[in-house]
């Protein structure tokens, strides 16, 4: 999420209704995000399996557990990466050349994966499609935003238009890039990833010079006194990472644990930053500490729901009963069921929070609902352990409970960081939630290590219940994260 400050003024006129009354470049920008989350989820819904895939089968061969480890580091490395987009958007280039930029970027990594083989074409595709992903997915949010004025009534339908590419990029990309891979062959869903991206780039690039000044705009320029000192930083940041990997200290078998302690390491610095600064008055910092345990609640559940593409990939390939009426159904397709309940229930609840009002609950007690609700769809694996294969429906069933925990915490998450915020530190808060999920996914990855499918009881009881556990003390703790918000819900 870009922090760029929105000018004022009405960006385009009230006349611009040609894209379902909505400005024409709303549909540019609902092209690239869907297209782009089209190749994303694509690409992942077979990422593992290409991995861990033995060379027979058109994989690379790696330890299952290892490659679900990579693939979770992965994860949190494009949450990760969202922070650099978001300062190098806001510092240095503006959001829509960040946007385009990266939009390149994650084509080439699309391409490298199809065209390249063994695990150059792997390492080279993952960096280029992650660091891209990060740096479109902290923009593209901001640039819908700079075709409203403030006061303009379309603004939150134009945001709802424009999730709604988001959904059905994550819908469609599984659908095609698991059926080609099951068909062709790995490479072809690689290469289909990286057609759709072009596919975006090339109706975005044909609109953006029309997109709006703002979007053009750099919030707050790096005075050039600093941008040597920045230079240095960055290269030597870089330097750094280079001679841990050169030196083996950093390798394939640590990479996750090594992304979960730079998350945690970067989070701690923020909140020590936060705390120690005499521009954060006294309610403010009370209310920071009211984030640190939505922090670890948020790490918690998306250690649980990333699992999607690690652990449940696995289930879904070896457990899963994935006959329909005598036709196998791709395993990467399962990857699909989320996005169609998101489709499904994300206006219901929308409209459910809107009646409720006053009345709904608190920010904390959604947390605590949301993770609750994701303990309870792991431990709604337990009745389907054994040697038996699992239904399509009992598996489509907790993918619901998924989404349903989904609801209650993700679309709250953002949202009450930013109110939250202490007003000198907006940016490092929206960066300790997109932390707190690039630990999660990570986590997301080591823990799907741990799954052994001929015990799987521990897995189940230890995952599930460690989250309900947390969920519980959330709730009981609600009341005095209350009071520490002073007066934000």
């Amino acid at each position: 999420m870009s922090t760029t400050h929105l000018d004022t003024r009405p960006a385009t006129t009230p006349a611009d209704t040609s894209f379902f009354g909505h400005p024409k470049m709303l549909a540019s920008l609902f092209s690239v995000e869907m297209w782009e989350r089209f190749s994303f989820y694509g690409m992942q819904g077979i990422l593992l399996y290409y991995m861990y895939f033995s060379a027979e089968k058109g994989g690379l061969g790696i330890d299952q557990g290892l490659a679900a480890g990579l693939v979770g580091a992965y994860g949190g490395g494009v949450y990760l990466s969202t922070i650099l987009g978001a300062w190098l958007a806001d510092r240095l280039f503006g959001s829509e050349r960040v946007l385009f930029g990266s939009a390149i970027m994650i084509m080439g990594g699309h391409i490298a994966l199809a065209l390249v083989p063994g695990t150059s074409g792997l390492i080279a595709g993952l960096v280029l499609v992650g660091v891209g992903s990060g740096g479109l997915k902290a923009n593209a949010t901001a640039l819908v935003g700079t075709l409203y004025g403030e006061k303009d009534e379309r603004r939150d339908a134009g945001f709802s238009i424009f999730y709604m590419g988001i959904n059905a990029g994550a819908l469609i990309g599984p659908l095609v890039t698991g059926w080609l891979q099951e068909s062709q062959g790995f490479h072809w869903g690689f290469g289909a990833a990286a057609v759709g991206m072009a596919v975006g780039l090339v109706v975005y690039a044909r609109g953006r010079s029309k997109l709006p000044a703002q979007s053009h705009r750099v919030a707050h320029p790096l005075p050039d006194g600093q941008r040597k000192k920045y230079g240095l930083i960055f290269a030597g940041i870089t330097a750094v990472i280079a001679v841990l990997l050169l030196t083996g200290t950093v390798n394939a078998e640590n990479l996750a644990t090594s992304m979960a302690y730079a998350a945690i390491g970067a989070s701690v610095l923020y909140f020590t930053l936060i705390f120690s600064s005499k521009k954060v008055t006294a309610t403010e910092r009370g209310r920071v500490a009211a984030f640190i345990p939505l922090y670890i609640a948020s790490a918690a559940f998306w250690a649980l729901f990333q699992q999607q593409f690690t652990f449940i990939a696995v289930y879904s390939e070896e457990k899963l009963d994935r006959n329909l009426f005598g036709w196998e159904m791709p395993a990467a397709w399962v990857q699909s069921i989320n996005p169609v309940f998101i489709i499904i229930f994300a206006g219901i609840m929308a409209a459910l929070w809107t009646r409720l009002g006053r009345k709904q609950p608190g920010s904390a007690l959604k947390f605590s609902i949301g993770l609750f609700v994701m303990g309870l769809a792991f431990l709604a694996f337990i009745p389907l352990s054994g040697d038996g294969k699992t239904p399509l429906l009992a598996l489509a069933g907790i993918l619901l409970l998924f989404t349903l925990a989904e609801l209650f915490l993700s679309p709250i998450g953002l949202s009450v960081t930013t109110k939250l915020a202490p007003k000198a530190f907006h940016t490092q808060m929206v960066a300790l939630f997109f932390l707190s999920v690039s630990l999660g996914t990570t986590l997301a990855g080591i823990l799907s290590g741990l799954y052994n499918p001929e015990d799987e009881l521990p897995y189940f009881i230890g995952v599930g219940g460690t989250a309900i556990l947390l969920a519980v003390g959330l709730a009981v703790a609600s009341p005095a994260i209350k009071k520490l918000m002073g007066g934000v819900r």
